[in-house]
């Protein structure tokens, strides 16, 4: 009989660049069990909103996460628009919509990469990320940062794009798509890149759901459940239908990510073209009253803001739900029965970010 262990897998691990922290419970190099450890750098940002204003904790909110920063931001000034009743200007919601975009398309290559690099490719992981950097470039030409945009505010956008440099970019991101395919192509049709993730970690569709999965962990299992479909920002002027894939194994949550990045160069697409002139932002009186619960799509997956006002110019209460804590009960789920060399390939399926988790 084989003689259980426990492996602590973290929370400083050569292979993964969050700090995640697992008990792993092995019997030669199964894995029969994963206990994860949460909380190793909670930071109290909720906790803030009760000394900074309403409008000053959008630059909180975009600092949850670096790699989701405009996203996290625009999700927290949905939530008091709508608690204000503020109507936000129809190129505003488009050029939210555009960055967006870009966060997911930069977002997918940086994951590409770092997946790259867990199973030993590093001339794969530096094109991921060479194809990166020129999306970072995008973003810093028309927000003037690369990982901190600072171009939401409750009640619109700081910047705008002209109608010229919108249309050059997505004729851009197109030209780039050529690369796209030549990276997708390795990821998907490699027979190495394939033997450490088809069949690995599979998550079934039922699964997924009873365990609460969001984003490509769930989409994977051939969930098509996509909170852009709720039509918030522009996502309601725009054509497309959320990726999907059936198998819900480690490839097919690589596929799907890969999917995602082409039809954010067409929502971009589509944006340039439709994208109405007028005014970027709305002029904000008053103070939040009430209670709502603003559901975005992060590249990861649905993130869910929480917000309590009393009327004042301090929101009561602000609550964070984001993926990576909505996809750690499938993580656990799928490592049992694998070997410990898979445990790096699994965590980084779900594209995880302690730093959005534990706050």
């Amino acid at each position: 009989m084989s003689q259980r262990t426990i492996i602590p897998f973290g929370p400083q691990h050569p292979v993964l660049p969050e700090p995640i922290h697992l008990d792993l419970v092995v019997e030669d190099e199964t894995v029969v069990e994963a206990v994860p450890s949460i909380g190793f750098i909670h930071r109290g940002l909720e906790k803030l909103v009760e000394k900074k204003d309403f409008q000053e904790f959008v630059y909180v909110a975009e600092r949850i996460c670096g790699i989701c920063s405009f996203i996290h931001g625009m999700t927290y000034c949905h939530g008091v628009e709508q608690l204000m009743k503020i109507e936000v200007p129809a190129r505003a919601n488009f050029l939210r919509t555009v960055w967006s975009e870009l966060s997911r398309i930069h977002s997918h290559l940086l994951w590409l990469g770092l997946t790259a690099d867990a199973f030993g490719f590093e001339s794969l992981f530096m094109h991921s990320w060479r194809l990166r950097e020129k999306v970072l470039d995008i973003i810093e030409a028309t927000t003037g940062g690369r990982v901190i945009f600072g171009s939401c505010k409750v009640g619109g956008v700081r910047r705008d794009i002209e109608d010229s440099e919108l249309r050059a970019i997505a004729a851009k991101l197109i030209d780039y798509s050529k690369e796209y395919k030549e990276l997708g192509d390795v990821f998907l049709n490699d027979l190495t890149v394939k033997r450490r993730l088809c069949g690995v970690g599979t998550l079934t569709g039922p699964d997924a759901l009873q365990l609460g999965a969001v984003g490509p962990m769930l989409r994977a299992s051939g969930v098509p459940l996509d909170m852009r479909l709720l039509k918030y920002a522009a996502y309601g002027d725009i054509d497309f239908t959320p990726v999907t894939a059936t198998e819900g194994d480690s490839y097919a949550r690589c596929k799907v990510r890969i999917g995602e990045i082409f039809q954010s160069v067409d929502i971009i697409r589509q944006c340039a073209e439709k994208i109405p002139t007028g005014a970027i932002e709305t002029k904000v009186t008053g103070f939040p009253e009430g209670e709502f619960y603003a559901r975005t799509e992060q590249p990861r997956g649905e993130v869910i803001y929480y917000l309590k006002a009393n009327g004042t110019k301090n929101l009561e209460r602000m609550r964070v739900r984001t993926p990576t804590f909505a996809n750690i009960p499938a993580m656990l789920k799928v490592m049992p029965g694998l070997q410990v060399a898979d445990v790096p390939v699994i965590v980084l399926t779900i594209d995880p970010c302690i730093s959005c988790t534990e706050r």
